[in-house]
């Protein structure tokens, strides 16, 4: 036996295609090779009776006079079974390389931006006969095989083919198909030996299963051309959006108490959305993650729905039921880091490949989990594809991108010592902001109107501004420092309230430097953190008034709104994604009127333009008294274009003040269009009629003004009548 074949049958040839198949014989007529370690037998069509190499799993047959056919089929007897159980394979080692090299240079350079159609699993035919063709980037490795139940995992069964310097590797297998579970065993090249899922698998199986599976067909029947053209043109700056952050896992359950599929999901949620007033649902991570506990931000597969909730196609037909209900879509994407798990991205080839070589960069040690290696160009291709692909295969209407503050600072959450200063000696990731860049550009320009959305905690500059005014590209930004600063305020007993009046003005010596989003998170009501309602100071009247007017806080502040599931029923628990959120509340009065509340914000600041036309811009907004410490009242006005404008008074202490006196635009009256205090919500329905009349009583700046009843703890909004 030659050293080839001996390699071969050790599981360490890097060119299994070099011996195995049908080549040219010297003097003629061809030489048939299979690899059959579980066969007791072998024959080959056309041909007759394979011999054994002895010694070894190697099958061998002189073809002299070229009657097999090129795509032959193999007949064989598994070790064990009868003479009579025959089983037949067409033989992978007949079909020629499939990955194009324009593929290959693209994917090398990092711009293949449909890479999840040549890399993973994809059924297909080649030459007339039906079959998968997996492909896999493992670079400087010795041997890929593709294992699976059609193999018994058998790394020697199927070896690829590699594609040279490429690093790609890839096997087209007749006769598989949709379901098949599959992995890729990887020889890497100091011997060590990894059993890995597939970076690219679009399918996997439900945890605690951890393989890869060949997706099935996309058979779906998409009915949202109206929404994605309208899409299109979406004026996104100055349209209201109202966004529900939802866990899928545990905003009900079945009777059960097990997840529910996304079309049962879609029967019960989206009805309830329309009944809420929201614009757009925020999903958790959703892509396959083996770890309930993270809440899908640990993924092991990015390219894979969770089948937790269903198919791809469930998931497809959640997207499309709420496009056709006019409520977008968006989606939390973790491209700062990825767990340790072995059998999945980290050390994929027993070395570092997806994640950054240097620990200094690759690892995180707050989360225990890994960096991306966002200056390689194959990883950063898997990443703005793997965006592109939930964009366009599941009509996604925009990413929410996870932890970026994590990934444009080197030293986050790093002693000195503990991290590795850039090329310049700065603290900024280089590569990281440049891909950031480079995904808000291609998004963008891919699918206008697709939103993108940093959690960035920091003041870095210009997140949400274009790439070619030096910014990061993002669409909006999450404003952690009104979070912070609002939640601090309101937990303060509302005595001392006065003396932190500045938390709640000083979000507008810096509102119009981004595009704001206003988020109330999950993060907000977990680890000990509490729930939104617990936060709340006081009795439990009070507690409930603080929380209404805490929310009319949000809607009444220039940007964007976002409120966890849970919030909006006033849960006195902090959120557990090990049950659903607490319903039953819904049957107290007070609970039921928290929620009335936020259906009513919603509806207010979609059909008021000055409540959502100039979120981001400085002329939508002017204060009316931002001074009154003393009696820690707020009062400002939001415009619209044609000088529209509804009046935000909010009174942060549980007593009333009657006749306070308020400085307005204009002659003629106002009238209430929101009181928080209002019985329908569980208020003391304190207000001020119908009409209230504008005096020529100069005031605040103003040449007219009104004289007002302020509720307790209560927010009230006013409009011209």
């Amino acid at each position: 036996m030659t050293e080839s074949l001996k390699r071969l049958q050790d599981g360490l040839h890097h060119d299994p295609f070099e011996l195995l198949g049908r080549h040219p014989r010297p003097g003629g007529g061809h030489i048939i090779r299979a690899l059959m370690p579980s066969a007791e037998s072998v024959s080959v069509t056309g041909g007759g009776e394979m011999e054994r190499l002895e010694g070894t799993d190697l099958f061998e047959f002189i073809d002299r006079k070229s009657i097999v056919p090129l795509h032959y089929e193999l007949q064989y007897v598994e070790k064990g079974d009868s003479d009579s159980d025959v089983r037949s394979i067409i033989s992978p080692y007949t079909f020629g390389p499939a990955i194009g090299e324009l593929d290959m240079h693209l994917f090398s350079e990092g711009r293949h931006q449909h890479i999840w159609n040549v890399l993973g699993a994809n059924p297909c035919t080649i030459d007339g006969i039906e079959g998968v063709l997996f492909a896999v980037w493992a670079p400087a490795v010795q041997r890929v095989s593709v294992v699976g139940d059609f193999n018994a995992w058998d790394g020697r069964r199927h070896p690829m083919r590699c594609r040279g310097e490429s690093g790609l590797w890839e096997l087209f297998i007749p006769g598989l198909g949709a379901g098949e579970a599959y992995k890729y065993e990887i020889l890497g090249r100091e011997g060590q030996l990894a059993v890995k899922t597939d970076p690219y698998a679009r399918q996997m199986g439900l945890r605690p299963e951890t393989v890869s599976c060949v997706p099935d067909p996309d058979r779906f029947s998409w009915q949202d051309d109206e929404w994605l053209q309208a899409r299109r043109t979406f004026d996104w700056q100055h349209a209201p959006i109202a966004i529900y952050e939802l866990h899928a896992g545990s905003w009900q359950r079945d009777d059960d108490g097990g997840f529910l599929n996304w079309r049962e999901i879609a029967s019960r949620l989206l009805p309830y959305l329309e009944e809420m007033h929201y614009t757009h649902l925020e999903l958790m991570p959703v892509a396959e993650h083996p770890l309930d506990e993270s809440w899908g931000y640990q993924v092991s597969g990015y390219y894979a729905p969770t089948a937790r909730y269903g198919t791809p196609d469930d998931f497809r037909y959640f997207v499309d039921q709420c496009h056709r209900r006019g409520i977008g879509v968006l989606l939390d994407w973790v491209p700062a880091h990825f767990p340790r798990d072995d059998f999945a991205l980290a050390r994929f080839t027993g070395e570092p490949v997806y994640e950054h070589a240097d620990p200094r960069r690759g690892e995180h040690q707050d989360w225990g989990t890994l960096i991306f290696d966002f200056g390689r160009n194959e990883v950063r291709n898997f990443l703005i594809a793997n965006a592109l692909f939930w964009i366009e295969e599941f009509h996604i209407d925009g990413l929410r991108v996870d932890a970026v503050a994590s990934m444009i600072y080197l030293d986050y959450s790093r002693n000195e010592g503990e991290w590795l200063p850039n090329q310049y000696g700065g603290r900024e990731n280089l590569d990281a902001i440049a891909f950031l860049r480079e995904l808000n550009e291609v998004a963008h320009s891919r699918f206008p109107g697709v939103l993108t959305i940093a959690e960035e905690s920091t003041a870095w500059p210009m997140v949400s501004r274009p790439v070619e005014l030096g910014g990061l590209g993002f669409t909006m930004k999450w404003n952690m420092g009104w979070m912070n600063d609002s939640l601090a305020y309101i937990q303060n007993d509302p005595v001392h309230r006065k003396y932190h009046h500045n938390l709640l003005t000083f979000s507008q010596l810096y509102a119009w430097t981004e595009n704001f989003v206003l988020p109330l998170s999950h993060d907000e009501v977990v680890h000990l953190k509490r729930s939104m309602l617990s936060k709340m100071p006081g009795d439990y009247w009070q507690k409930m008034a603080n929380l209404r007017l805490f929310y009319c806080w949000q809607y009444a502040h220039p940007g964007k709104k976002l409120l966890f599931m849970g919030g909006e029923l006033g849960q006195w628990q902090e959120w557990n994604q090990a049950q659903p959120i607490d319903w039953p509340l819904l049957q107290v009065e007070a609970h039921a009127g928290i929620r009335q509340l936020v259906s009513d914000l919603n509806r207010l600041y979609r059909d008021e333009p000055p409540l959502h036309r100039h979120d981001f811009e400085p002329q939508g907004f002017r204060w009316i008294d931002c001074h009154d410490t003393e009696q820690s009242v707020l009062s400002f006005i939001r415009y619209a274009d044609d000088g529209e404008c509804v009046l935000c008074i909010l009174n942060f202490t549980p007593v009333p003040r009657s006749h306070y006196r308020l400085g307005v635009p204009g002659a003629g009256s106002y009238r209430e269009i929101l009181n928080s205090d209002s019985a329908f919500y569980g208020g003391t329905n304190s207000g001020n009629g119908v009409d209230i009349p504008v005096q020529e009583i100069s005031w605040m700046g103003f040449e007219h003004s009104i004289e007002i009843t302020l509720p307790p703890l209560a927010a009230l909004f006013l409009k011209a009548s």
